[in-house]
């Protein structure tokens, strides 16, 4: 999912957030994402906010909190204000030890029992997946592993994020140099067509396998309409959350997941203080959750 308030834009001078209107935006952001703002970040959401000002020609921030709860496209507007929060840094193969765990124990492991119960059916969740280079790492994965096998098994990745435009992006597939600079060469070469000088394509054997969805995460009721998961992997996301949302959240990829299945959080992210329904297991540069 998309890392806050990690790019600048330019602040218009005339335009200010006073206190009572910062207060009022950012409880009605925690509200609808779950994404809580503190107070040393007002002049980054005041930096954010004021183009939509400008575009809605509106003249306070005030004005646009009132525009959010009442105005007849206030919808659409909830989907604009949802990017304008919310940035996207990834890129492919991010966190190698990581998926090397993945790839190597967890999915084998899954392949192994799934053949045994003769039942060739996956399913993983990437929640929080930003511009798509997650789900289609995840997805170039299980093609190595299962190779010409794969067309036998029904694999299903379904990728949500909150953020239209970047699911939007997602679904066309192709990228710049940057998001591919933690990819192996090989992989390049068997799963992207080159574009022009520097862009490239994922292919679409690739792509069949992902199913974008927008989704708040912070919406139990939309949470439940994901397929049960073999694997959960939500990286860098609940960082941004307040820690009564994180408990939800991880609560809801819990009910979510089949008995030993597997939830995956960013390095830097810990089940510590929010549940204890999971086992940790350690792997050399990863830490894995359980359910048991």
């Amino acid at each position: 999912m998309s890392s806050l308030f990690s790019k600048t834009v330019t602040l218009r001078k005339d335009i200010k957030i006073s206190d009572e209107e910062f207060s009022k935006l950012r409880d009605f952001i925690y509200a609808q994402t779950g994404i809580y703002i503190g107070d040393n970040r007002k002049y980054l959401l005041e930096n954010r906010l004021v183009n939509r000002l400008r575009d809605l020609n509106l003249k306070t921030f005030g004005e646009y909190y009132y525009f959010l709860r009442y105005d007849p496209s206030r919808r659409e507007e909830l989907n604009r204000l949802f990017d304008v929060i919310t940035t996207n840094e990834t890129s492919f193969f991010r966190n190698p030890p990581q998926l090397k765990v993945f790839q190597d124990i967890i999915l084998k492991e899954i392949v192994e029992t799934k053949r045994k119960q003769n039942d060739k059916s996956i399913h993983i969740w990437s929640a929080g997946c930003s511009t798509g280079e997650e789900p289609y790492t995840l997805s170039i994965i299980l093609h190595e592993v299962l190779k010409s096998e794969i067309d036998l098994w029904k694999i299903k990745i379904t990728a949500n994020d909150l953020s239209s435009s970047v699911l939007k992006a997602a679904k066309r597939g192709i990228y710049s140099p940057y998001s591919l600079r933690t990819t192996p060469p090989k992989i390049l070469q068997r799963y992207f067509k080159q574009i022009g000088n520097d862009k490239y394509q994922i292919i679409p054997k690739v792509a069949k396998l992902v199913d974008f969805v927008q989704l708040n995460l912070n919406d139990r009721f939309q949470i439940k309409r994901i397929p049960k998961s073999q694997v959960v992997f939500c990286r860098n996301v609940i960082i941004y959350f307040s820690d009564e949302v994180k408990k939800n959240v991880i609560s809801s990829f819990y009910d979510n997941l089949v008995t030993g299945g597997y939830l995956f959080l960013g390095h830097s992210e810990s089940l510590h203080n929010i549940s204890r329904s999971f086992k940790p297991i350690h792997h050399p540069g990863s830490i894995v959750y359980k359910k048991e």
